[in-house]
């Protein structure tokens, strides 16, 4: 069973750098180690429990305590009065343009109230063992439902906690302590919405579907989160990225349905992706053998392909690893290569565009965010991504499928090739090619 342990304290290779704290937030949970994050840094903020959690997202307990939160979390904790709906109540409490929205609940919130119902179950239990006097600006008493929308809604909005205040009738002080509180509970009560999982045969199947890609068992991608820091302060210089914006990066490895496998947030963008690939808890585990070691797929007679994941040129070109052909002229077997390629990384760079647009608190420029604090959103804004996939919530589902999800950043080019694994990708090539030719 998977058990979150206290994160450890991890040396980077940058230690010569004088930031004050340099996160590496690791998310990744192997099925046969108990260890699944660790960081850049010591967190003295939160103190974590051992708790196990479940290998597999059963969808019927999903609803099951949805439903049972449904009708304990609309209460105020001074109320035993039968509520009416519990967001009519709160939306009338709503001032501003939120309370004639038309679709209220899903667009204030982005998310469906089974989800929303199904999100108070997971962090009732934490919310209600830390008695807080969170109130309104009228002095009434916050129901759990109450927190959870105030949360959602900052996660959500990515607006500040001025506007989020006087939108809901309470103070900035209230709307940032809510806003942790849930996310030191979301970070630890629903790790198990993100795992690799502990047979990748669904994922290659679905894999090869999307563009004839054998053995492949995700999809890698790298954005930055965009920040707004004093550029007089010569400690800032490790988040200048290459294109002249302060920013923090986050690597993600995606399933075929956009569901993340795999997170680590909080290196700086100063650093390039094989930089922060090889850095990674995911790439250690590779390296170790404990992940992507899979059954091989029989290329030909004397060539076995391992299990494997996929990623633009920006990533080195590995055994495990395989990244599109680059410069010109290309031969046709590469060029058809490099389509399906191109087609099997969507999902990838469809997640990271969703997660961006859906939670928009990582979205634009953060005015000179807690740097300690901000790997951690972003994780617990990968998890609602993976719960909203989990629970099936269609509630912005009519988005259109951008793969832009790094505006203004061009494409980086890594020119670190395993001979062996080129020699592996032409074979592949040629008989993806043969295929078409002799169709």
């Amino acid at each position: 069973m998977l058990k979150h342990e206290n994160p450890k304290r991890s040396k980077s290779l940058y230690c010569s750098l004088t930031v004050s704290q340099v996160f590496r937030f690791n998310c990744c949970f192997p099925p046969e180690e108990s260890r699944c994050s660790d960081l850049m840094g010591p967190i003295k903020t939160i103190k974590k429990k051992k708790r196990t959690a479940e290998k597999k997202v059963d969808r019927n307990v999903l609803l099951a305590a949805a439903a049972a939160a449904a009708a304990a979390a609309s209460l105020p904790a001074d109320d035993s009065s039968p509520p009416v709906d519990w967001w009519d109540g709160f939306s009338r409490r709503i001032s501003g343009p939120l309370s004639t929205d038309p679709k209220t609940f899903e667009s204030v919130l982005k998310v469906s109230r089974k989800s929303f119902d199904y999100i108070c179950s997971l962090v009732k239990e934490d919310f209600t063992a830390k008695p807080a006097n969170f109130s309104d600006s009228n002095g009434k008493p916050l129901s759990l439902n109450d927190r959870v929308a105030v949360a959602l809604r900052r996660l959500g909005s990515g607006e500040s906690l001025s506007v989020i205040g006087e939108s809901f009738g309470m103070n900035q002080s209230t709307v940032s302590q809510i806003t942790w509180r849930f996310v030191e509970s979301m970070e630890e009560r629903a790790l198990h919405h993100l795992s690799w999982p502990s047979k990748s045969d669904e994922v290659k199947s679905k894999f090869e579907k999307i563009s004839g890609l054998p053995n492949c068992c995700g999809a890698i991608d790298i954005t930055h989160i965009v920040m707004n820091l004093p550029a007089v302060e010569p400690t800032n210089k490790v988040w200048l990225d290459g294109e002249k914006n302060f920013s923090m990066v986050l690597q993600a490895v995606v399933d075929p349905e956009m569901r993340f496998l795999d997170v680590i947030a909080g290196w700086p963008g100063s650093l390039s992706d094989d930089v922060v690939l090889k850095n990674s808890g995911f790439f250690k585990l590779v390296e170790k053998g404990k992940r992507l070691n899979g059954e091989k797929f029989q290329l030909s007679e004397r060539t076995e392909l391992r299990e494997y994941i996929i990623g633009d040129s920006g990533f080195p070109l590995l055994p495990w690893l395989l990244t599109p052909y680059q410069g010109k002229p290309l031969s046709l077997p590469q060029t058809e290569f490099n389509k399906r390629h191109s087609e099997t990384r969507k999902p990838a760079q469809i997640a990271l565009a969703r997660l961006k647009d859906r939670w928009r608190i990582i979205n634009g420029v953060m005015w000179m965010p807690d740097r300690n604090r901000l790997p951690r959103i972003i994780f617990v804004c990968c998890l609602l991504h993976n719960i909203l996939i989990d629970m099936d919530d269609q509630t912005l589902d009519d988005q259109s499928l951008s793969r832009q999800h790094d505006v203004n950043y061009r494409q980086r080019s890594c020119k670190i090739v395993d001979e062996a694994s080129s020699v592996l990708r032409d074979k592949l090539s040629d008989q993806l090619y043969g295929k078409i030719s002799s169709a």
